[in-house]
């Protein structure tokens, strides 16, 4: 059973206590989506290994249940996210290679400070040549990961993506016998008098309105509790509360950032809700990691019951005059 902590007769009356108690009232939980989310926000920072034990106490609050923990781990590391290493009759969980690239290609996204900047320019991927219905498919999906939008059957196109990673990708997909069917192609607006202009690209490849709609959703879920924050009184919420609305806030923000193509700022719509998801994560972000930070050093563990080094993580959504000081 996943409710182990679930069995809640009313909701909190406080936005922080509602979001925390949702959750464990999921009926439907991806344990293995969580896991990489804290993988990524926590573990990867302080060595990108840990304890299994810790994680499995780690997320029990949440209602995660042992065996759901060992269940999604043992299927991360089928799936080359994940491989363990034993230390006498325990063991640690740490990140394959393939595993920590996915992470730090991730987190240059889910910690940005702002959207990307444009050099004007569009990329496209074109079918040229016969490709099956299965390997279509497999170059869809691949290239809707990347952020890819599509004008037609045979035509890709995203402002800003490096088509050498996108194809190196493909290869890694098993489409490297493929690419002699595709082609790259970089291409800028002419300025033709009268002509179609971006606005009506992006429009015609993407559907924003329903990223849209889920962004809104997001501030919904969290402008509150900023609001409860930034009136509460005393130190705030305690290092656990703190640590458990960190890694469920980073949670939410990635799935949306994993439907989100990522398009420059001038390509957005004037009023578009993901700048404003953007900043209530980082400024909630920022509230809560402190505590959080105080929790993870007093209950994660290796196998060898050291203590993972901590690293500064203050530079996470810090624009360039902040990172630097």
């Amino acid at each position: 059973m996943r409710r182990s902590m679930a069995s809640t007769l009313s909701a909190p009356p406080d936005p922080l206590g509602r979001r925390l108690a949702a959750f464990r009232q999921e009926s439907r939980v991806r344990a293995g989506s969580l896991i990489i989310s804290l993988f990524g926000d926590a573990v990867l920072p302080r060595g990108g290994r840990i304890w299994l034990g810790s994680l499995i106490r780690l997320l029990q609050p949440l209602g995660v249940s042992e065996r759901l923990v060992r269940t999604s781990v043992y299927r991360l590391a089928k799936d080359e996210w994940l491989q363990a290493e034993s230390r006498g009759r325990r063991a640690d969980y740490l990140l394959t290679d393939s595993g920590r690239q996915r992470f730090e290609e991730a987190a240059r996204l889910i910690y940005a400070a702002r959207a990307p900047r444009w050099d004007r320019r569009w990329r496209f991927v074109l079918v040229v040549g016969e490709l099956p219905a299965r390997e279509r498919e497999a170059l869809r999906r691949a290239l809707f990961w990347h952020g890819f939008g599509m004008l037609g059957s045979d035509c890709f196109v995203h402002p800003g993506a490096d088509l050498q990673a996108v194809f190196d990708d493909l290869v890694v997909e098993g489409l490297g016998p493929r690419l002699g069917c595709l082609m790259p192609m970089l291409a800028q607006e002419s300025g033709a008098g009268g002509a179609a202009d971006a606005a009506a690209l992006v429009r015609r490849a993407w559907n924003l309105e329903e990223l849209a709609a889920a962004y809104a959703g997001f501030v919904a879920a969290y402008e509150p509790i900023r609001a409860q924050l930034e009136a509460g009184a005393g130190d705030g919420p305690g290092d656990e509360v703190a640590f458990l609305l960190r890694l469920l806030l980073i949670h939410d923000y990635r799935r949306l950032l994993l439907r989100d193509p990522g398009l420059p700022d001038v390509l957005l719509p004037p009023a578009w809700p993901g700048r404003q998801a953007r900043s209530l994560c980082r400024d909630l972000y920022r509230r809560l990691l402190a505590p959080s930070e105080r929790h993870l050093e007093n209950r994660m563990r290796l196998a060898d019951g050291s203590v993972p080094a901590a690293v500064d993580l203050a530079a996470r959504f810090a624009d360039e005059g902040e990172a630097g000081g």
